[in-house]
């Protein structure tokens, strides 16, 4: 592939060698390098384990665990393709990115496995894989059907089962036995299959009871064990596993992403798949851990107010049903050993509450300024990123490499503006990101999608992308600036890569990644606001889809009462009261069009507007809605509204408990009310029963 080592050494500040096999006979140059304590990257990662082994084996290298050797692939992503000689900026770009150094660490989850595994499904299969694994793991089998071996290696549970929950280390699996074979007693002697005369007795010991014509010769045949016993009663059975091998064509979880330690393979284990789910089997024993991919902020979060239900789009989109909702305690609850770290709850929230912790938000900002401000710096226009996943996506762009150089005519390969940049999930970046990449300097952001990733993701990447390009065109920039791409082939893939450009910022932001999604929300929309600024006439808003994270909230005049239960309702402090005077005040920044103020108010005064207001007025307190104040008719003090006075009276008129002088004093306030209750002689008082 080519390379332009003076280009790429101006980049990166520093100064580059080429080397032709650096992997063979220009391995002493990678020995070399190991002996220093500087930062080590090789842009090459189909021969990592060579050169890890490399570098163990050179005499003073650089212990690992003190300067990590980081490995890039520039070949797939731009060395191998038809624009190959024009991709030196971004070979530069991911140069820069692979000396960046690893998240910080986070707090983890635990996992403790002892090995005990459950394997359900037909016994011959079961009996097959517990022989492969059984040196490892304790076997268990519940069996559903199938012939067994003679010989008895693991215990075999029969019956129906009812339920399995958990993860790894802490299944708990439930089951109902109802036959009148009892699999404990049985030994196998196959007397019972031979005697029953409709074959209702298989060589999984159990009895086909629509098969059964009540003959009984099985229970003769049976006399000296007592192993059948057609008037047993069903009994319900609870045990727990580390670990769960499901091999029925219906998996036990309904959810896309299955607890880890679960494995579903209907049909039993064959081809690589089936060698893969073997070896991870034997792995599961000891003790594992995991980052905790997710912070939650209770404050912010607009789930739900008063009992009352705004904002689950966290708990819609979860593909690994960790996220339930607790709305009695104002808040969502996630469960932190069934998260799958997709991040896609964070992309989805509209205030923040949830946020991707590994890596964090500013982490990622720092990868993208430094790529784009790289691949500016080396001559690169007109940046696409491509933000993939590291495992299928990433596999399928150096699948479409190495198509591109073996037939430049047919394939084109990734183009030479598209930078590659792996997520550890294709849902963990959001609108901040994707409008902070675009502010930075990438005029379009792309989101590669294969079969990996849960359907939901598809539709909540949508939306929040119509968001994002609503926004950017409003602006006045002109083209399609974000999009899903959604391949599962090389072909598929190559044709979605070339089209065309779109307009970018004329002057690239500074600002850094914040740790708050809105903050960082707001720098992005300061910076376009003003870039922005000269490209021609514009609206004072833009009208947004929804569901949107921006707008504004609209008053019904005549049926708001001001009872400023919205107020109460709101999570973002948006809705404001006055402590002067009747007065609901609105800061159209701080609303999440979560809903909660439109659903609490209870005369249905409220309706949202999803937009996004261009002026100065956005960030300022004003005035919704305002009425003259009721005063008291004993003090004259003012304690409600004249208008919520007015329709409790007009409600309560017909009330046999508010008439007469109890009519009168709903118009008084809280302070005379009391006093005319207690010099009333009209009043019955409890001293006096």
């Amino acid at each position: 592939m080519p390379l332009n080592a003076s280009v790429l050494g101006q980049a990166l500040d520093e100064d580059l060698t080429v080397h032709t096999t650096l992997c063979r006979r220009d391995a002493p140059a990678f020995q070399r390098a190991c002996r220093s304590s500087e930062e080590l990257v090789v842009a090459c990662t189909q021969e990592s384990r060579l050169f890890t082994e490399l570098s163990e084996q050179t005499e003073g290298a650089v212990a690992q665990d003190v300067r990590p050797i980081r490995f890039v692939n520039i070949r797939e992503t731009g060395g191998w393709g038809r624009e190959a000689k024009d991709a030196t900026p971004k070979m530069a770009a991911l140069l820069a990115a692979a000396r960046l150094p690893d998240p910080e660490p986070v707090p983890t989850v635990t996992y403790r496995s002892s090995g005990r595994l459950l394997i359900v499904g037909p016994l011959e299969d079961a009996e097959r894989i517990g022989a492969v694994v059984g040196d490892v793991l304790d076997v268990t089998i519940l069996a559903t059907g199938g012939r067994g071996q003679q010989e008895r290696r693991f215990p075999v549970l029969g019956g129906e089962l009812s339920a399995i929950q958990g993860w790894l280390g802490a299944f708990q699996v439930e089951w109902t036995t109802g036959n009148p074979i009892d699999l404990d007693l049985c030994t196998r002697c196959n007397a019972c299959v031979a005697a029953c005369p409709e074959g209702a007795i298989g060589l999984d010991y159990q009895i086909d009871l629509s098969r059964c014509s009540s003959h009984r010769a099985c229970v003769k045949a049976c006399e000296a064990v007592g192993a059948i016993d057609f008037q047993r009663e069903a009994v319900a059975h609870t045990d727990n596993f580390d670990i769960v091998l499901d091999l029925r064509d219906a998996p036990a979880f309904a959810q896309h992403a299955h607890p880890q330690g679960y494995f579903h393979r209907p049909g039993g284990l064959s081809g690589d798949t089936g060698l893969q789910t073997i070896a991870r089997l034997r792995d599961l024993v000891g003790e594992f851990e995991k980052p905790k991919f997710f912070n939650y902020k209770q404050k912010v979060c607009a789930h739900g107010r008063n009992e009352t239900v705004g904002c689950d789009a966290c708990v819609q989109v979860c593909s690994a049903l960790a996220i339930r909702s607790d709305v009695n305690r104002q808040q969502i609850v996630v469960n932190p050993n069934l998260c799958v770290g997709c991040g896609a709850c964070t992309t989805v929230c509209p205030t923040g509450a949830l946020t991707y912790a590994y890596p964090r938000a500013s982490e990622v900002g720092v990868r993208l300024r430094t790529v784009l401000a790289t691949y500016a710096k080396a001559g690169g226009t007109d940046a696409a990123l491509l933000l993939h996943s590291r495992e299928g996506g990433a596999a399928l762009i150096d699948e479409l490499g190495r198509a591109a150089q073996l037939d430049k005519r047919q394939v084109r390969g990734v183009p030479a503006r598209v930078i590659p940049l792996p997520l550890w999930h294709t849902a963990s970046a959001g609108l901040d990101l994707w409008l902070t990449a675009f502010a930075y300097g990438a005029p379009q952001v792309w989101v590669l999608m294969t079969d990996e990733e849960a359907p939901q993701y598809r539709q909540a990447l949508q939306e929040q992308m119509a968001l994002a390009q609503a926004i950017v065109n409003g602006l006045g920039y002109t083209g399609t600036h974000f999009r899903l791409i959604e391949a599962r082939s090389v072909t598929e893939l190559d044709s979605q890569l070339a089209v065309p450009k779109a307009q970018g910022v004329k002057r690239r932001a500074s600002y850094a990644v914040q740790a708050e999604k809105r903050a960082t929300i707001e720098l992005a929309l300061d910076h376009l606001m003003q870039d922005s600024a000269t490209l021609g006439q514009r609206a004072e808003a833009i009208a947004l889809p929804a569901p949107s994270l921006f707008g504004a909230v609209a008053i019904d005049r005549d049926r708001c009462t001001l009872c400023l239960s919205c107020v109460s309702a709101c999570p973002a402090s948006a809705l404001q009261d006055n402590a002067e005077r009747p007065q609901l005040r609105f800061i159209e920044k701080n609303c999440v069009q979560c809903g909660l103020c439109a659903t609490t108010c209870p005369e249905d005064a409220i309706t949202l507007q999803p937009r996004l207001l261009l002026t100065e007025q956005r960030k300022q307190l004003r005035v919704l809605n305002e009425a003259e104040p009721f005063r008291c008719v004993r003090c004259s003090k003012p304690f409600g509204t004249l208008k919520g006075i007015e329709n409790m009276l007009e409600k309560l008129s017909g009330h046999a408990m508010f008439q007469g002088e109890a009519a009168e004093r709903l118009k008084m306030c809280g302070d005379c009310r009391v006093v005319d209750l207690y010099t009333n002689p009209g009043e019955t008082r409890i001293t006096d029963l």
